[in-house]
């Protein structure tokens, strides 16, 4: 069994859905977990110390160690007191699972400037703070495990969430830097694009999604990308109902010419298009500029 056994786990988000499914299998794994959840409605607004409260009190009726924090990621006060708390309870921080999330669904012709950055302050910014607050700390370990929550409405895009597309892809872009800046000091960062039924999918979702992809079939994926003995980093992964996968963004072998025009580059439109043979890595991309 893979156990967190002196290990201290930020979860952000944690007092619904997918991150409370995540405190309390960690938490039953032997993690202290720092429960963070402001406590709002799904578009953010209001706050409560509740939801964070009663995930507590379930790890602490386990047996399990947990303390509650309503503190807002989005801000560099929250975030750093979120780390804060859980130096002060547990003395170190070693995992954080960036999961805290709101939505504004509109169209792009009607959403306003006010609601794509609210999405974009929660999901991409707050990742980002809190992160960037626990970071010292895991450097001077030599040890940290970072999750990110994207989403295949980032991967893919979605109708009426160019909001929350936006911020979950840029959390691809946060994790993979992450992953290999993290890596000389044992840090390793990785996102997860999960599907589950939840408060925040439940009116996007079939009915029939309910039994089968739930929370806690995401939350296997997460505890085992923040245990000890997995060393990938900077990987991207979709998960939902039972199924886990690789997301892996790739570049084509495409088309050259030294003197390319317009309509060249219309008449190779197929090589421009073609898939295989693919590259992965940034410095692969350059070398098949050169």
């Amino acid at each position: 069994m893979l156990r967190f056994d002196d290990r201290v786990a930020i979860i952000t988000g944690a007092g619904h859905g997918l991150g409370r499914a995540h405190a309390l299998l960690l938490a039953e794994r032997g993690a202290k977990v720092v429960v963070n959840d402001l406590g709002g409605a799904l578009d953010g607004t209001g706050a409560s110390a509740g939801p964070a409260a009663e995930v507590v009190e379930l790890i602490t009726k386990n047996g399990g160690r947990a303390i509650a924090n309503a503190d807002d990621v989005a801000t560099p006060e929250g975030a750093g007191a979120i780390v804060q708390a859980a130096l002060d309870a547990f003395g170190r921080v070693d995992i954080v699972v960036n999961n805290a999330g709101i939505l504004r669904d509109k169209s792009f012709g009607k959403m306003t400037v006010e609601e794509f950055d609210a999405v974009l302050a929660v999901h991409v910014r707050g990742s980002y703070l809190v992160s960037r607050a626990a970071y010292p700390y895991m450097k001077e370990a030599g040890y940290g495990r970072v999750v990110n929550t994207s989403s295949p409405a980032g991967l893919f895009g979605n109708f009426g969430q160019a909001n929350y597309s936006t911020a979950k892809m840029g959390l691809v872009g946060l994790t993979r830097t992450l992953g290999i800046e993290g890596a000389r000091n044992g840090i390793r960062a990785n996102a997860i694009a999960p599907v589950a039924w939840t408060r925040m999918t439940e009116s996007l979702l079939p009915a029939e999604f309910e039994a089968k992809f739930t929370p806690e079939r995401v939350s296997a994926l997460v505890a085992y990308l923040v245990h000890d003995s997995c060393e990938v980093s900077g990987e991207v992964f979709t998960v939902g109902g039972g199924r886990v996968a690789r997301v892996f963004v790739a570049e084509g072998p495409g088309w050259r010419s030294d003197e390319p025009t317009p309509e060249a580059i219309s008449d190779n439109w197929a090589a421009v298009m073609a898939e295989q043979p693919y590259v992965l890595t940034a410095a692969d991309s350059m070398k098949a500029m050169l």
